[in-house]
């Protein structure tokens, strides 16, 4: 890894499925500490606890888990990690994404930073990839 994940070495990154490249950094001078996402000309914000609480999650989980990826204007399937991102019973108690009308796609973004991180192992499938701790 050789970016150091700030707004000036973001972490190039890849969707699961390998199809689309996007960038991440951290954004600590926020409170609380954001992961700032862009893909292409859309920025998305997400909670940076998430580093945390989906490894967690997913120890606790025990096993693989789909990843299930949505826009926020669509239901996530029940027992993906989209659906547990945006649940009233995941550990912020709703949404890990902030910014009202592109908080979805937390699945999508979130886990290849994670793998990268070497925190998560995660399938690289055209579809249906599932994330699981190592």
């Amino acid at each position: 890894m050789s970016a150091t994940g700030s707004s000036d070495d973001p972490w190039v990154l890849k969707t699961p499925p390998g199809t689309s490249e996007y960038t991440m950094h951290r954004d600590d001078t926020a409170e609380p500490a954001e992961l700032v996402c862009r893909v292409g000309s859309t920025k998305l914000r997400y909670l940076a606890r998430c580093l945390d609480d989906v490894p967690a999650m997913l120890k606790a989980h025990g096993d693989w888990m789909e990843l299930g990826s949505a826009d926020e204007g669509k239901p996530a399937k029940d027992g993906t990690l989209e659906a547990w991102a945006r649940s009233a019973d995941n550990p912020v108690g709703g949404w890990y994404g902030l910014r009202n009308g592109y908080r979805g796609r937390f699945a999508m973004y979130i886990p290849p930073l994670l793998e990268l991180l070497g925190l998560v192992e995660l399938e690289h499938n055209p579809r249906n990839n599932r994330i699981r701790v190592p």
